[in-house]
């Protein structure tokens, strides 16, 4: 349906207005935090500068806003009952039997008030994850309706995302969904004050009339929600809808009007290229791809900047090997290998690096990928042939990546990694520096393992660059081989850190780079 797009695009609205927004999600599965959770169940994993592991959503929020979330702008179910349970344990409710209606209810509402109780917001939008009526989904409802009574009507602005299907056997859209939804709200205790109805079809004036007839609000506040050519149009479509216009209207806000120039010839350069190039995105879980959303989005903002259109050539790492990677590479102008987790699909990976290295086809490896292109350059240009990383091969001889020591003896697989925001010092004269174009750099991490300090030395004398270095423990944090058109290997996840306004400078280069092997200069 799509509610996180439209939350981050009428946060893009009121940010254009001149408002300070932020945007929470609250998600109804019983895990803590999707950091233990298999990329086909939930996609990928968005990590926040504090190190939180956190929906793909709040990736949507920080693209769209420009803005920086934390650990506070998702909540999960299991969060809610966790804290909850851990106050029992200590007494906090004073020997009161814990139940669902105050205490988990309150918990909610503490999460949600605690964002604009900081001060440093105008406006605080809630997401709500899954469907009406899901029992899940019902604890945050009440506690929604519950705010809604505190704080005021005039403080607070519920608005509902609903399908108005197209039946082509008829040959017209159906509001008998969206009746039965909102109906379903209502019964519930929460009357929503706008629809923003999805549709493939526009919405005329007498299915919006039929539509606020029936769901008891203005007709003005039926909002169409029809498909964009791209995530990055919503938000103007919203505007000439009026989404931003009624919420200011309702929570009797003043603004200034929106200034979106930057954001159209954004949306320009994404839907009118003037090239298209081919990157091919090597990875296990390719079959999902909403596993690598920040790459595929970090590519949207890296071609627009850039004036091309990055066409992604998923390939499966696991049917890949020496004999079968040239065709499968054939004629692609960048590859990117993933992250990830797991032995599955290496050797594919390993076969992909060392075929962009030799071939000279721009090369860029993220976090696992990173490790891969050690791994290669290890064993085929160092000579250690049996050099592989101790997540897959404990008793390697050349344990070219190893876990960090202080790693070693944990078990909870929830605090293992070295999670979000740490300092980067990049070395000049190399392709991370023309990218950053500073010394000094701070990128997001999600990893155990960490290239072996106790054998780097093998690498650099063989000719490997180490050209980022985490200066609080020598860590190391960017690769890259200096002779080659461009290869570079991250151990971070810059995917993370690029916006709509601000494309990430590697993934920048990293285009250029492709865009120059396709004959595009």
């Amino acid at each position: 349906m799509g509610k996180g797009i439209i939350c981050a695009s009428l946060g893009r609205l009121l940010v254009a207005r001149g408002l300070k927004v932020t945007i929470q999600k609250l998600d109804p599965y019983i895990n803590v935090d999707p950091g233990t959770m298999n990329p086909y169940e939930h996609g990928e994993v968005f990590v926040t500068d504090d190190g939180a592991e956190t929906d793909l959503d709040l990736g949507h929020y920080e693209r769209f806003l420009d803005i920086n979330t934390s650990q506070a702008n998702n909540v999960t179910t299991g969060r809610i009952y966790y804290d909850v349970i851990n106050k029992e344990r200590k007494g906090a409710y004073l020997g009161k039997t814990v139940q669902v209606i105050p205490h988990i209810t309150d918990e909610i509402q503490s999460h949600v008030l605690k964002l604009g109780q900081s001060g440093n917001y105008d406006v605080v939008i809630v997401e709500i994850g899954g469907t009406v009526g899901d029992i899940e989904s019902l604890p945050y409802i009440e506690a929604v309706r519950q705010i809604r009574y505190n704080v005021g009507r005039t403080n607070t602005l519920s608005i509902h995302l609903t399908l108005v299907p197209y039946l082509s056997a008829a040959g017209e859209l159906k509001t008998k969904p969206t009746q039965h939804s909102v109906k379903t709200l209502s019964e519930s205790g929460l009357q929503p004050d706008i629809l923003v109805c999805r549709t493939e079809h526009s919405l005329d004036d007498s299915i919006r009339g039929k539509v606020a007839r029936f769901c008891n609000v203005d007709i003005e506040d039926v909002i169409e929600s029809i498909d964009a050519r791209s995530i990055y149009e919503v938000p103007l479509l919203m505007q000439k809808e009026g989404l931003d216009t009624r919420v200011i209207e309702k929570l009797k806000l003043e603004t200034h009007e929106p200034d979106l120039d930057q954001w159209i010839k954004f949306v320009d350069a994404v839907c009118n290229p003037s090239h298209k190039i081919e990157i091919a995105l090597v990875g296990k879980y390719v079959e999902h791809h909403d596993s690598y959303k920040s790459i595929v989005e970090a590519f949207v903002h890296a071609g627009a900047i850039n004036q091309v259109k990055v066409i992604i050539r998923w390939i499966q790492s696991d049917g890949l090997e020496r004999s079968n990677v040239a065709q499968a590479l054939s004629g692609v102008h960048g590859i990117l290998v993933a992250p990830g987790f797991g032995g599955r699909g290496i050797e594919g990976k390993l076969s992909a690096v060392q075929y962009a290295r030799e071939e000279k086809i721009p090369f860029f490896g993220i976090c696992l990928g990173m490790q891969c292109a050690v791994i290669e350059y290890a064993r085929n240009v160092c000579g250690l042939a049996e050099a592989n990383s101790t997540e897959f091969d404990e008793s390697t001889p050349h344990p070219i990546i190893d876990i960090m020591y202080d790693q070693k003896n944990i078990e909870n697989m929830g605090g293992t990694m070295r999670l979000g925001q740490y300092n980067c010092v990049v070395v000049p004269d190399t392709f991370a520096y023309h990218a950053y174009q500073d010394d000094k750099v701070k990128e997001r991490h999600r990893h155990r393992y960490e290239v072996n300090n106790e054998i780097r030395s093998v690498l650099s004398d063989h000719g490997l660059v180490f050209s980022g270095i985490n200066p609080e423990r020598d860590l190391v944090e960017i690769v890259e081989i200096p002779e080659h058109p461009w290869f570079v290997g991250v151990q971070f996840h810059p995917e993370l850190r690029s916006t709509a306004s601000h494309p990430q400078a590697l993934f920048v280069d990293f285009v250029e780079a492709a865009k120059k092997q396709a004959g595009f200069e």
